[in-house]
């Protein structure tokens, strides 16, 4: 009697979580005698490799808006080069056609953006201590190094809609990088670019020396009084503006129509320009947290009371809620990143942050390729294979796991621990996605390991951390199991991979390729745009040495014949 595997019949995702369970650190040849026993008569089990094609991708323009974080500073990579990335924002009042009472004086104004952070101590008293390691990007030891950061008024509108979208798709504005190898801060629109350096107004604010700190900040209000109050909030970037500035901007327009409505407040006031720039050649990144509702400037004023000689203090609050994005000025000097070889492959894969390269993976080197696994799992049916009833092809091998099996290049090791005692690239993140659909892979969306507080820490399964064997050599799995099954079983042509380097796979909301001339690669994981970092793998070419090459590994369960 012939012996197979009806499609179906395991529920995937039981499948996937018995293999995955089993196998998240082994080798799949160990589980024949954990799962099977190792003298089970009625299956065997084995190993196949499939030939596979990875090259590197260049991006162009990737894009830099509706993100959910944002980087502000300056990150020497040395793998790499030297990114500065500045942020454009508008700003958004908490009301329009504001009453600011008789004779308004600003007594001060706050500027607060918080930075990502959680507490990892208390001190002697209960305090909350916090740290800002997993949003900051010191050099590669660790050492967190000054930026200089100058605010500016920005004199160009950020619009909401873009004027030349197709008007049945997605009409909000779009903006991208672009890599113009000047060292401007330059953006662009799907039309036309903006060089924001260009476009700057009056300077609001200039620190020569920011170097961002998880210290928390202290604030003490109504000081010498019964009522004086100290708070403690989680770390931010917090500064004072200057009060003339926006006095003009904002108190001496009360009653006049650039503060009656969002429309006419946006045209007069079109937002701020952060430019970060290096200091000594050198500095940190930070990312920040534009969303969060600390995130604001708030002007703090005193106007006169009906009773004589007393005052009463107001505040007027202006948010982040508006478009916002980064702009990046990339020096890329320590390699040459363009597109790979579709055909043969590259000998290394380049996977840089902040817009710049991510690799393409072909699961199958060609069609022959592709033909000879469907050969070995499927059952021929005289030109086809056979299917069921419910039209899915049955299989006389199960893929228990499939691994794609990536190896670090041997320049990454080269740099030295951090502070910490960790190496440069211990915390990189490896994201794999179906590039055809823009979206994550089956075995990333059936993998039960989450974490929201600990991204490096979640998704284990699908997206593997990064590993060292005893010969010093490091690596990832990224596991395809349920990709390579919706392959064998229901015929998807979904063969490609995309690589990205994340610090946060949790994150995978997808950023646009703008005029994208590759129809498979029209959009990039975002998490792959808020991180400038960078690492170097080894490919598929024929030169790259046969223990390091990339490989994808599909272990499997066949009844004996």
């Amino acid at each position: 009697m012939k012996k197979t595997f009806k499609a179906l019949k395991f529920p995937a995702a039981f499948l996937f979580l018995l293999t995955s369970f089993v196998a998240c650190d082994k080798e799949f040849t160990e589980l024949d005698s954990a799962v099977l026993g190792k003298d089970n008569a009625n299956f065997d089990t084995g190993l196949y490799e499939i030939p596979i094609v990875a090259y590197n991708k260049k991006l162009e323009s990737v894009q830099v808006n509706n993100l959910a974080s944002y980087l502000l500073g300056v990150f020497n990579d040395p793998a790499y080069g030297q990114t500065t990335a500045s942020i454009v924002t508008q700003v958004t009042p908490s009301s329009y056609d504001p009453d600011f009472g008789d004779n308004p004086e600003i007594t001060s104004v706050v500027l607060t953006i918080p930075y990502y952070s959680r507490i990892n101590n208390y001190d002697e008293d209960g305090n909350a201590e916090y740290t800002i390691q997993d949003s900051l990007f010191g050099d590669y030891t660790g050492t967190v190094k000054p930026f200089k950061l100058s605010i500016y008024k920005n004199d160009y509108f950020l619009r909401d809609f873009d004027p030349f979208a197709d008007a049945d798709g997605d009409t909000t504005q779009k903006y991208y990088s672009y890599p113009d190898g000047s060292s401007d801060n330059v953006a662009y629109n799907g039309s036309s670019t903006i060089n924001f350096d260009n476009l700057k107004g009056e300077l609001i604010f200039e620190d020569e020396s920011v170097e961002p700190s998880s210290d928390v900040i202290i604030t003490v209000t109504d000081v010498g009084t019964d009522d004086e109050l100290t708070t403690r909030s989680a770390p931010a970037f917090k500064v004072e503006l200057d009060p003339e500035f926006w006095k003009n901007l904002i108190i001496e327009k009360e009653g006049e129509s650039e503060l009656s409505n969002a429309n006419n407040f946006n045209n007069y006031f079109r937002g701020l320009f952060f430019k970060a720039e290096a200091v000594d050649d050198d500095g940190s990144m930070v990312m920040l947290d534009m969303s969060s509702t600390e995130a604001n400037i708030v002007i703090n004023y005193s106007y006169d009371s009906t009773i004589v000689d007393e005052t009463i203090e107001g505040t007027y609050t202006l948010s982040f809620t508006g478009n916002t994005l980064n702009t990046f000025v990339n020096k890329i000097t320590e390699v040459t990143l363009a597109d790979g070889d579709e055909t043969n492959g590259d000998e290394e894969l380049y996977l840089k942050g902040s817009g710049n390269s991510m690799a393409v993976v072909d699961l199958f080197e060609n069609d022959e390729a592709k033909k000879d696994f469907l050969d070995s799992f499927r059952i021929p049916s005289g030109d086809n294979y056979e299917k069921d009833e419910d039209g899915n092809y049955i299989l006389n091998r199960l893929v228990n796991d499939a691994q794609l099996v990536i190896y670090e290049d041997e320049v990454m090791q080269a740099f030295p621990d951090d502070s910490n005692g960790n190496n440069y690239s211990h915390f990189n993140r490896i994201y794999a996605y179906d590039v055809n659909n823009s979206q994550s892979t089956i075995d990333y969306d059936f993998d039960p390991i989450e974490s929201d507080t600990d991204p490096f820490n979640s998704k284990l399964i699908s997206q593997g951390q990064r590993v060292g064997d005893e010969n010093g050599n490091y690596k990832y799995k990224i596991r395809l199991t349920e990709h390579l099954n919706n392959i064998l079983v229901n015929d998807s042509t979904n063969t490609k991979i995309g690589l990205v380097l994340s610090t946060n796979v949790n994150y995978i909301t997808n950023a646009k390729i703008a005029d994208s001339d590759d129809e498979d690669v029209t959009n990039v994981p975002a998490a792959s745009v808020i991180t400038p970092r960078g690492t170097v793998l080894y490919g598929s070419n024929e030169s790259v040495d046969q223990e390091k090459k990339i490989k994808l590994k599909v272990f499997y369960t066949e009844p004996n014949k």
